[in-house]
């Protein structure tokens, strides 16, 4: 085979691999474009979250600058999509204490939630001698003692939206839920077994993805 034949042959071939090169980049284009289309059609919604009430079994900030409380808190979430279903892939709940995170994490099972659908989560949260800033403590002690003091609950997680066979990648998720718990005479909860006392919410949460 002469050089010159041999120079033909890796052209033919260099021709082709850059032909197939091009037509993976073009169905690449093409599927993802589709997609976008589909997705900006759909218009995803962020889900809905109420918190529906939450029982207080334990809330002790008598040693200084330690606070160690328990709570059963129950959370309502709804997909309002008609058309996109929700991977919740990872959701840790905890409460804060003016931006303070007091207690531990408290991971809820993954699931999947389809379209139009509800799902209910009442995990427990708690923190044993848990410190807090000297400052925060202050405002802590001054609430608990006029009654009246404002935690939030909060989620943070990973989610992944379903579009027929699609599935995204991971968000971010956000959720943020103020509950005012009460003490004393001024209390609004219902007192339960083992000095727990249930307090009924139906707040509306606040959502970021």
């Amino acid at each position: 085979m002469s050089v010159k034949e041999c120079s033909h042959h890796k052209g033919k071939k260099h021709k082709l691999l850059k032909r197939i090169f091009w037509c993976i980049v073009i169905f690449a284009f093409i599927v993802l474009f589709t997609v976008l289309i589909i997705w900006a059609i759909l218009k995803p919604s962020k889900p809905t979250f109420i918190l529906q009430d939450v029982t207080v079994y334990a809330f002790n900030a008598t040693v200084a600058n330690f606070l160690t409380s328990s709570f059963q808190v129950t959370l309502s979430s709804r997909n309002p999509n008609g058309k996109i279903g929700i991977y919740y892939d990872r959701l840790n709940t905890y409460v804060s204490y003016r931006n303070q995170q007091v207690t531990y994490r408290t991971a809820i099972p993954p699931s999947y939630q389809g379209h139009k659908e509800e799902d209910v989560w009442s995990p427990f949260v708690y923190g044993t001698n848990v410190p807090v800033a000297p400052y925060n403590f202050l405002s802590l002690s001054q609430d608990q003692t006029n009654g009246n003091v404002l935690v939030v609950v909060k989620i943070d997680g990973k989610v992944r939206w379903k579009v027929g066979a699609f599935v995204s990648g991971h968000y971010n998720l956000y959720v943020r839920c103020p509950a005012f718990i009460t003490f004393g005479p001024r209390s609004t909860g219902i007192a339960l077994g083992n000095n727990a006392v249930k307090y009924q919410l139906v707040q509306r949460c606040s959502v970021g993805v």
